[in-house]
């Protein structure tokens, strides 16, 4: 019959099926429709530095960026992150070759994946993962393997010697992120290097996802991946400046990575957007170049927050993994008398007027990850304390 297609083949490709709408949507609609404070979505309720705004109303009014930008990002911009990656990190990178500018960090993690990738390749990733790593690796047609963070004294850790076993000779690349995303964990030096040594001798890739780097708290240090022995040559960077600016709509991020990467980077990424984000590329690079005394503040005035979520939480009857890194505490419910973070996330709106994401959606272990809840502390003061007002009511 005219205009009947087939009922036999779903619409959506098998290697999407797996993934609906994701769970930051349902639950910042649900943010809206019962009126509840949102520390859900990872995204801050004020803008960045005035100046940084500023540079981008004054890249628009002087017509830089209104057209298409140049493929791999302005050269501004472009300099202002290899400069970054040397003044921070003593790492050298030359800004026309080694540096590429993304729609975002998520636009990066798909790019390197769908770039380095061929189908039946195997990525091991720590579990519990941002959601879009396993959606990118499905795209290209990898086969993820989780390597499982379990909490231990406080925090979540990593098992070197389960990292070691999940290598194999299918294994392409590590995808690692630190500070990581949901658990606030920052991987120390001893973690890094034992990563670092197991790359280079199962000569894989490597793809870190870095954009908290400048939100690392109390003894706690940011050390790329990159700096190890042996790694300069087969790790992608990435960064942002929405996390580090308060600026997530502006979608800004970046790849460094040594020649021959950020081309094969490249190749992807230019039949995703192409380009993007032109007049903010130069209010990023202007931001880049911000004193040390931004970045100092930034930490001091998100640690603040951290700490009165933690305690509201505490005080809630949480049990709370207080992160080393990152805008996210990962909480405990079985405290509570709860073991299904899914449905405790969806009774919260009402019970309480607050919004958090169930981190069972970050791991393919489901069970795993059942009994812990994720709170954003990105948020001005007053409504953290409104929300732990709101929480130990309940």
């Amino acid at each position: 019959m005219a205009g009947m297609t087939s009922s036999a083949r779903p619409h959506l490709n098998r290697r999407l099926a797996e993934f609906g709408t994701t769970i930051f949507a349902e639950m910042s609609a649900l943010a809206v429709s019962t009126g509840s404070i949102n520390l859900g979505q990872g995204f801050p309720d004020t803008d960045g530095p005035d100046e940084v705004r500023e540079a981008a109303v004054r890249a628009l009014r002087d017509g830089r960026g209104n057209q298409y930008p140049p493929g791999p990002g302005v050269p501004e911009l472009r300099t202002a992150i290899a400069l970054h990656q040397q003044t921070r990190y003593g790492l050298s990178y030359d800004p026309d070759t080694e540096v590429l500018v993304t729609a975002g960090a998520t636009e990066a993690i798909a790019a390197s994946l769908l770039a380095l990738l061929e189908p039946g390749d195997e990525v091991v990733a720590l579990e519990p993962y941002y959601d879009s790593y396993a959606a990118s690796i499905a795209m290209a047609g990898g086969r993820r393997v989780p390597v499982t963070l379990r909490p231990h004294e406080g925090r979540f850790r990593l098992d070197l010697d389960e990292l070691r076993a999940a290598v194999t000779d299918r294994t392409r690349l590590l995808l690692i992120n630190t500070p990581h995303n949901p658990t606030g964990t920052v991987l120390t030096r001893a973690e890094l290097a034992a990563i670092a040594e197991l790359a280079v001798d199962r000569d894989l890739l490597v793809v870190t996802d870095e954009v908290y780097e400048h939100l690392v708290f109390d003894d706690a240090e940011h050390l790329p991946l990159a700096a190890f022995p042996g790694m300069r040559e087969r790790t992608v960077t990435i960064g942002s400046a929405g996390k580090t600016f308060s600026f997530t709509g502006w979608k800004v991020g970046w790849v460094t990575a040594a020649p021959q990467l950020v081309t094969a980077v490249r190749s992807a990424k230019q039949f995703l957007t192409y380009v993007s984000s032109g007049p903010f590329q130069y209010a990023v690079a202007e931001a880049l170049a911000l004193p040390d005394s931004y970045f100092d503040g930034f930490r001091r005035d998100m640690l603040a927050r951290r700490d009165i979520l933690a305690e509201g939480l505490t005080a809630a009857g949480f049990e709370v993994f207080k992160p080393a890194g990152t805008y996210f505490i990962t909480t405990d419910i079985r405290p509570l008398g709860e073991k299904d973070g899914f449905a405790f996330c969806r009774a919260l709106p009402e019970r309480a007027g607050v919004v958090a994401i169930p981190n069972a959606v970050f791991y393919d272990d489901r069970e795993a990850g059942a009994p812990f809840v994720r709170f954003a502390f990105c948020k001005r003061e007053e409504v953290l304390r409104e929300a732990a007002e709101r929480l130990r009511r309940m």
